[in-house]
């Protein structure tokens, strides 16, 4: 496996050296904008990214405005109590995507932050406690616990809200075959392991956050 510097030396040579990749990376939002961002928020994005999921991203977009009407803006003690009244209705509601298990998913994951505020305090507050070090079983977590939040779809949802995260693009995944991490999304405890060991690698050796470093493996491939 090959340092995240060499790995950075190749992308930057793809893109025209290292002052024009630095301007391609973004970087994860800081702890403290984290925590501020209200639990309604969380719910919408997370909502957004599983109806994107499978479906052309801006036929979702142009209909977000409407989600968020008849979502009454995704607050999360009023969907927790998700009802077949309620799914019901918004099928007969013009102008949103009518995907039956899309649609309870709002419900499910209106109780999984539900649990996250009574735990930590706030939705935010939980995901400004993600640490690299912890981000494999994080992610697990995510998964398990949300609904429809496997795949790309969840860590998709984390970068939008600047949580700090690895998206197992196509480009990424070929990156991380190339130095024999994985080659498919993790699916078992040894996949899960050998991510986290690259990951702890790479962003120690480099002192880049993960986002980071998943950009960068992106951009090192041809």
């Amino acid at each position: 496996m090959q340092s995240m510097t060499d790995i950075t030396r190749i992308a930057a040579r793809r893109k025209g050296g290292a002052s024009a990749l630095e301007k391609l990376l973004t970087k994860p939002s800081s702890k403290q904008k984290l925590r501020k961002i209200p639990a309604d928020r969380w719910l919408s994005a997370i909502t957004k990214c599983v109806f994107q999921a499978g479906f052309k991203w801006q036929i979702i977009e142009d209909k977000w405005e409407m989600f968020e009407s008849v979502f009454d803006g995704f607050d999360v003690d009023h969907w927790l109590m998700m009802s077949e009244e309620d799914l019901d209705r918004l099928l007969k509601t013009d102008g949103i995507v009518k995907n039956v298990a899309k649609l309870r998913s709002v419900g499910r994951n209106a109780m999984f932050l539900r649990d996250v505020i009574d735990q930590y305090g706030s939705v935010g507050g939980y995901f400004a406690q993600w640490g690299v070090r912890d981000y494999s079983n994080n992610l697990r977590e995510l998964h398990k616990k949300g609904a429809r939040l496997g795949g790309k779809t969840g860590q998709i949802f984390l970068r939008r809200m600047g949580v700090d995260t690895m998206v197992f693009t196509t480009d990424v995944l070929k990156a991380l075959g190339r130095e024999g991490v994985i080659d498919r999304i993790p699916a078992s405890n040894r996949d899960w392991d050998g991510l986290q060991l690259a990951i702890d690698t790479w962003c120690d050796g480099s002192g880049r956050s993960l986002t980071e470093v998943s950009q960068i493996l992106a951009f090192s491939v041809d």
